[in-house]
């Protein structure tokens, strides 16, 4: 029979002190995460930089008083980009573009919402064909921007498909007018839709089926159930699709320039006018000024939606809930 003998313990290994350690793994987490950072200041911080220095450059097109010829790059103006914008000559054109943009966007996001839980209320229902309903509703969203917008043209040319539905002589969709602006609303509502609807139907399948079994035993009817259990429960989820879907609007460019053009009055937005003003007719200056103001819009916005609507953009509720 083997008696087992305890050998002497031999001396602890020494630990590092837990001030060295957390120094050491600061620098390994700094050293794993500068790659990212490095790229993040080359593609992010550095334009954004750039371009608010543009914003207080501007091309002098006037002659020089004393040799009488035309003064080379950009001179600093201050903020006269910005002051043109609301009392210059391109103010005007700004204010409509900025008006379209607004107009665009709340237009826009109100018709995406509506059809959009319609699109979710369809997809959480349990049906033969499900599959196939969603994915057909997810086919617009998956389309590229610029495609949707060549697609649009021609269904809303002279001889397109929309004229052949509507009675009457035909509409020039694509010329200046209110009937573009209708045109661009309609494709935007078409294309991203189905973005609203596929977060809500994320936010419907986690409602549990025994609060809609409590309110069917309660005599609830199906509207009374829609506005007290459904929409309250998916709020959170559809202000952050809200949310999403306004910053994209508010700098909506590709599909009203493939739909219907630049410098049209009825389409033109923020941001095609400051790609027409860089590139069309190279200031860049007023074109950055263009960019920042849009940047300062858009931030805004959001701040003013996330605190006066409470959408939890960052989950930050939900942390101090628990």
């Amino acid at each position: 029979m083997a008696i087992l003998i305890d050998a002497p313990a031999g001396p602890e290994p020494a630990r590092p002190a837990p001030g060295l350690r957390r120094t050491g793994v600061g620098k390994l987490a700094a050293l794993l995460v500068s790659p990212t950072l490095l790229v993040l200041a080359l593609v992010v911080a550095y334009p954004i930089v750039s371009a608010l220095r543009l914003a207080f450059y501007r091309r002098d097109d006037t002659p020089d008083p004393v040799t009488g010829l035309l003064r080379p790059g950009d001179h600093f103006v201050g903020i006269d980009n910005f002051t043109d914008m609301f009392a210059g000559e391109s103010s005007t054109r700004f204010l409509n573009a900025l008006w379209n943009t607004t107009t665009f966007t709340v237009t826009a996001v109100s018709l995406e919402v509506v059809i959009g839980v319609l699109m979710a209320l369809v997809m959480h229902k349990a049906f033969r064909g499900r599959a196939l309903v969603r994915a057909s509703i997810l086919v617009p969203w998956a389309v590229p921007t610029a495609i949707a917008g060549l697609l649009w043209r021609w269904i809303f040319q002279a001889d397109g498909v929309a004229n052949d539905l509507i009675p009457g002589p035909p509409i020039l969709w694509t010329t200046d007018g209110a009937q573009a602006w209708f045109a661009v609303v309609v494709a935007d509502s078409w294309k991203t839709a189905p973005f609203i609807g596929l977060l809500v139907l994320a936010g419907l399948q986690v409602i549990s089926t025994e609060v809609y079994e409590a309110a069917r035993l309660d005599g609830a009817s199906a509207w009374r159930t829609f506005f007290s259990i459904t929409l309250p429960l998916v709020k959170p989820t559809l202000l952050v699709a809200v949310l999403f879907r306004i910053l994209d609007t508010l700098r909506m460019f590709d599909l009203p320039y493939t739909l219907i053009g630049p410098g049209k009055n009825a389409t033109d937005t923020v941001t095609v006018l400051a790609f027409e003003e860089a590139v069309k007719f190279g200031k860049y200056g007023p074109a950055s000024a263009y960019a920042v103001f849009l940047f300062a819009y858009v931030a805004v916005v959001a701040f003013v939606f996330v605190r006066l609507l409470g959408a939890d953009v960052l989950g930050t509720k939900a942390r101090r809930g628990r």
